[in-house]
């Protein structure tokens, strides 16, 4: 199916017309998924679906036939995928955050660049700024090397941030955003790992790349070029949704699986010992289905609260942030306990390379790792709590 040429306007149209996309892809990503742990990366044949079906467009200002989309509507699409394939669902809310981004930020002369025939570009990126830009006339000189680049093997277009050089001239921001032609980077190919296997985050790098000054901005601006509240909503406001979503789909991707297994899996000698009969496995699933909801719940609550400050025209203040931040690592913390215990009441079967179980298990532990949802996070929100001088959103 290929994307509509705009999105409407009106936010439950746009979930409706959001939402199909993921059931019309759904085939093509399920028959991907075994691929993708094979090869370490996407199969052309899910990026295309994800891509064609205006899903990497989700957070794309409208002005260039993006869904703009506020981010409750995120958080069920990108849950939605998660759910089919976990490897998918994070590679598109890499590839959407990054797209969104230069979108709303880049400069007007650029867009023509990246926008080829009105088409949005497929694009990756690394927000960390790895990279030391040193100004030059026309733009700057970049290197560095940027680690876990999601999506890399398959974007036409790298983004990736980067600090400007010390001894820059007064004007310069501190830290850039900066997006390169894939072609000008050299990939690495290092993802050999436990986790999120199909998702090809291999490092990539540059050496005294010239970057042009269309082709950058500045990272720690809150006013867009274009697009409205969602560009409002600050570090780490604007992908904080994300990580929330990719643990509630593969948490709930989890106790599917057991739950259906359950109902034809025998423990011990006895062949009327179904799981599904065992009081201490119907225990878990309950508990189980009422964490996950409880932590969808609490992400409504908060992310409801900062769309009503980007609405209202200022960006969620820090404390909020905050809040934020740590409710997507609470809610990777219960997707973990989750899968968890779906992988435990699976048994022997679960060990096996291409159970869902398995890869479940592994894939939101890996996710676990990134910085948004470490334990910082909480650390920052109890500082806010005591009203603490120094408190800070990110360290």
């Amino acid at each position: 199916m290929l994307a509509p040429t705009s999105f409407p306007t009106d936010t439950i149209e746009k979930r409706r017309v959001l939402m199909d996309a993921v059931e019309n892809v759904r085939p093509i990503l399920e028959a991907g998924a075994a691929e993708s742990e094979e090869i370490g990366t996407l199969p052309a044949a899910s990026v295309d679906a994800l891509y064609d079906s205006g899903l990497f467009r989700l957070k794309l200002p409208l002005a260039l036939g993006g869904a703009e989309a506020d981010v409750i509507t995120q958080l069920d699409v990108l849950e939605a995928v998660s759910r089919i394939d976990p490897a998918s669902g994070w590679c598109l809310m890499i590839g959407a955050a990054s797209a969104g981004s230069l979108g709303a930020f880049l400069p007007d002369e650029s867009i023509e660049e990246l926008f080829v025939g009105g088409r949005p570009p497929r694009t990756a990126g690394v927000q960390a700024p790895y990279g030391v830009a040193t100004p030059v006339q026309g733009g700057y000189r970049l290197t560095g090397r940027w680690r876990f680049g999601s999506g890399v093997q398959h974007a036409d277009w790298v983004s990736a941030g980067a600090r400007v050089a010390a001894d820059a001239q007064p004007g310069h921001p501190n830290v850039l955003r900066v997006i390169v032609p894939r072609s000008q980077v050299k990939i690495h190919d290092n993802w050999q790992v436990m986790g999120l296997r199909g998702t090809g985050s291999c490092d990539f790098s540059m050496t005294d790349q010239f970057v042009p000054n269309r082709l950058a901005w500045d990272a720690t601006s809150v006013e867009p070029r274009r697009g409205g509240g969602l560009y409002r909503l600050g570090r780490p406001g604007y992908v904080t949704n994300e990580h929330s979503a990719f643990a509630l789909g593969v948490g709930r991707r989890a106790l599917d699986a057991v739950t259906d297994l359950a109902a034809s899996k025998i423990r011990g000698y006895n062949s009327a010992n179904l799981v599904a009969n065992r009081q201490t496995f119907q225990r878990v699933l309950g508990e189980c289905d009422m964490k996950l909801r409880a932590a969808r719940s609490l992400n409504v609550e908060i992310l409801e609260e900062a769309w009503r400050c980007v609405c209202d025209g200022y960006t969620p203040p820090p404390p909020l942030q905050a809040q934020m931040r740590s409710v997507a690592t609470y809610t990777t913390d219960i997707a973990a306990e989750v899968a968890s215990q779906a992988f435990r009441y699976g048994g022997g079967e679960a060990l096996f390379a291409g159970n869902i179980l398995q890869q479940c298990l592994r894939d939101i532990h890996a996710a676990a790792q990134h910085q948004m949802v470490s334990d910082t996070a909480y650390e920052n929100h109890g500082q806010f709590m005591l009203g603490l001088p120094d408190a800070r959103v990110m360290e």
